[in-house]
């Protein structure tokens, strides 16, 4: 049994695990004459003289009995009381009043540390880090932190002069759970956690569950409210809840928002939140775009990691403004039809020395072992998904974006990472599963129990993966055997397109399988095509400068890109910047080049997305049945010597469809035949070739009649004039009888 005087040794070398065994108010043997005492503690290091504030207002002084800073007196119990103040006076003569802190219970119930040591503490945020109460009357700031192996935690900050021995912390029995409420602490205050490990010196760490921090390269959280926010978004919600997402159009405009645009007299600054909103939604409403997805906007230390390097999982970054600005943000968004989708990142977290590496000292976040706990490619730390509460910290962190923020999805980074052992590492670099297979069995749980909790609160949730391998069943229900992700990335969709386009046309005859063979499986997930940040940056070239040719060929195969892209099945995505044209890659630290808006070429690729999205979302063959093949009908795909394919799109109205006709040639091809369905007028209600986009308009004359002799398959045909490197859709118009 520990004695007092261990307790109190522990407590000047600020190494207790729970202060309140010895500071504050503790019941005495009452005296002879019957009287209720107490004994009162305080370990205030910097103070030279302190008073206790009695009932009655008067004070008794505290006799300093260890240095440094340890004082305590014996006192009647009806004297003071419960929570008592403390008056101190440090060597320079600053006074200081306050309620002793370790006057108060615990506070986090034992069913709180029960679920969140289980990993089911879905809103766990809403216990751990930093939160304002009033707790009998007496309002403050409970600070709370997950740290199972530290040997002490103090809450520092200005408070206290960062002196981690003032405000130590307990723990909560077995829980790991660190606790202390402040009296006089409120909204604003900067503070950290000071970690004593059990071997080593002490050192401090930002909390894990702040929900906002100092600006880069500040690293300190900040105590903050949510719910200053008035959503008044009610309209979009009730919107979303009585409609099916995969069975409406999707065209995402992907924004790195700190390099969108910048404020013209400070190109090196950021706009705020609700600047960059008002700009965003005016922009993308133009443009026709129904989603907007933000690059990771949680806070990251470095600007060049694009928000893919999280320190505050629960904090927007303090670049672009405060919480309520980026719910202004989103509720804006939601206010003009525009979704929000948010890249979200529980693949790795970087080493910085205030984030979540080596939390208490120990491997708490990450694995120990560097062949399971490192990403050399990336310079990270990967997170340990078979432990309970790191689970629980990710999962909340996914509900809190989704609850508070109002976000309507998350793109989940980096899933291919979190699911194989071996990614990215050599022999011997990796650990087999249990069973010897390179399947991290830990991560495939967490992402199935991931999408299951999320749909639980929010059915209508957009959880997209970004998955770049051939692994099964990522958009199938977790019943199935699936991950149970709503949407994936369809990676090899874009590699093949983009290795296809940027071959010269003469060689593209033997590259045709690039173009036809993503049908085989575009049923086998629900995708999304993307044609992403990743793909104009590290020496790709931007999307205008992967293309072959002169300046013409080039514009007009990034709009024949664009054409296919939208006639194939699947939900569609575009980082900002393809859609003017930008020639150089996407650089971070810079805005787009919206002053090539000045030439002809990237105002006609504007003009002409701005066009295809607003088609695209009239036509409903083009989205309504985008993950099944019922909505998709090849007309001819064996046309590999002149690069020309052609299919159909078809809506869940059998008399709705489209035609689409693609030439990958700059050679025009006249009196082209393909088969059509039906015999009618074929409306040509895009031509990617138009000189209003800046093509050669070559064309049909607006339409074309099909004449109506079979030809092979097909009940009638259609004579074509097919421009160069261009696309056409085509839409049958009823005339009388149209036959069959």
């Amino acid at each position: 049994m520990i004695s007092l005087e261990q307790d109190i040794e522990k407590i000047l070398r600020a190494e207790h695990y729970d202060p309140f065994q010895v500071l504050g108010a503790h019941p005495l043997p009452a005296s002879p004459e019957g009287e209720e005492r107490c004994i009162v503690r305080a370990f205030l290091p910097d103070a030279r003289a302190v008073f206790v504030i009695l009932r009655d207002g008067k004070e008794k002084k505290l006799d300093r009995v260890k240095k440094p800073g340890l004082f305590e007196t014996v006192i009647n119990r009806r004297d003071i009381e419960t929570h008592y103040k403390l008056r101190a006076v440090n060597e320079s003569g600053f006074e200081k009043t306050f309620v002793d802190p370790y006057t108060f219970l615990p506070l986090l119930s034992d069913y709180d540390r029960y679920l969140f040591n289980q990993g089911k503490h879905h809103f766990i945020y809403e216990k751990l880090g930093s939160h304002v109460e009033t707790v009998d009357g007496i309002e403050g700031t409970v600070f709370r932190v997950w740290a199972p192996n530290a040997l002490r935690m103090s809450v520092v900050g200005e408070f206290n002069n960062w002196d981690g021995r003032v405000h130590m912390m307990r723990v909560l029995g077995s829980s790991g759970i660190w606790e202390l409420f402040i009296p006089g602490i409120g909204e604003g205050a900067l503070y950290k956690f000071e970690i004593k490990p059990q071997n080593g010196a002490p050192f401090v760490k930002s909390d894990p569950y702040a929900f906002y921090s100092e600006r880069r390269p500040k690293t300190a959280s900040i105590v903050y409210k949510l719910g200053k926010h008035k959503w008044m978004d009610e309209k979009w919600q009730k919107e979303k809840e009585r409609t099916n997402p995969f069975d409406l159009p999707m065209t995402i405009y992907e924004v790195h928002l700190g390099s969108w645009k910048k404020p013209q007299n400070d190109p090196n600054s950021f706009f705020n939140y609700r600047e960059i909103a008002v700009k965003l939604v005016d922009y993308v409403k133009e443009l026709g775009y129904t989603h907007i997805e933000l690059l990771p906007i949680m806070a990251h230390p470095l600007d060049s990691s694009w928000g893919y390097q999280v320190s505050g999982y629960y904090e927007p970054t303090a670049r672009y403004g405060k919480p309520e600005d980026l719910m202004f943000f989103v509720d804006y968004c939601h206010q003009n039809s525009i979704g929000v989708i948010l890249d979200w990142v529980p693949a790795h977290f970087p080493k910085d020395a205030h984030a979540l590496g080596g939390f208490d000292g120990t491997h708490l976040y990450e694995h120990a072992d560097p062949r399971k706990g490192e990403h050399k490619d990336w310079g990270t730390l990967v997170f340990n998904y078979g432990r309970n509460e790191v689970k629980n910290f990710l999962i909340s962190n996914a509900l809190f974006w989704l609850k508070e923020y109002h976000f309507d999805g998350l793109r989940v980074d980096a899933v291919a990472s979190m699911l194989y052992l071996d990614y990215s590492r050599a022999d011997g670099e990796w650990i087999p599963n249990e069973y010897g297979g390179r399947e991290n069995l830990e991560a495939i749980a967490f992402l199935k129990e991931l999408n299951e909790v999320v749909y639980s609160y929010f059915p209508k949730a957009l959880m997209v993966a970004e998955e770049s391998t051939a692994w099964p069943a990522v958009t199938k229900p977790t019943y199935l055997g699936g991950l149970g992700f709503s949407f994936k990335w369809n990676m090899g969709w874009m590699n093949d397109t983009l290795s296809y386009f940027s071959t010269d046309p003469i060689y593209r005859k033997y590259h045709h399988n690039n173009l036809t063979f993503a049908i085989m499986y575009a049923f086998y997930e629900n995708f999304i095509l993307p044609l992403s940040h990743d793909e104009v940056v590290h020496g790709k070239k931007s999307l205008l400068s992967k293309m072959p040719g002169d300046e013409w060929q080039q514009f007009a195969n990034v709009r024949l890109l664009f054409t296919y892209m939208y006639g194939h099945p699947g939900k569609k995505l575009s980082f900002m910047g393809n859609e003017i044209g930008q020639r150089e890659e996407w650089n971070h630290a810079e805005e787009l080049h919206w002053d090539i808006l000045n030439y002809p070429y990237h105002r006609g690729l504007q003009r002409f997305i701005r066009d295809l999205n607003k088609l695209y979302r009239q036509e409903k063959s083009m989205w309504q049945i985008d993950f099944d093949y019922t909505g998709f009908e090849w007309i001819d795909f064996h046309d590999a010597d002149n690069s020309i394919i052609s299919f159909m799109r078809k809506s869940k109205d059998p008399k709705d469809f489209l035609l689409f006709v693609y030439n990958f040639t700059p050679v025009v091809r006249e009196k082209y035949k393909i088969g059509a369905p039906r015999h009618a007028f074929y409306r040509e209600i895009l031509n990617s070739d138009s000189e209003y986009y800046g093509g050669s308009n070559v064309g049909n004359g607006g339409g074309i009649m099909s004449v109506p002799k079979k030809y092979g398959l097909w009940p009638c045909y259609l004579e074509l004039t097919l421009p160069p490197l261009a696309g056409l859709i085509l839409k049958p118009e009823q005339i009388g009888d149209t036959g069959s």
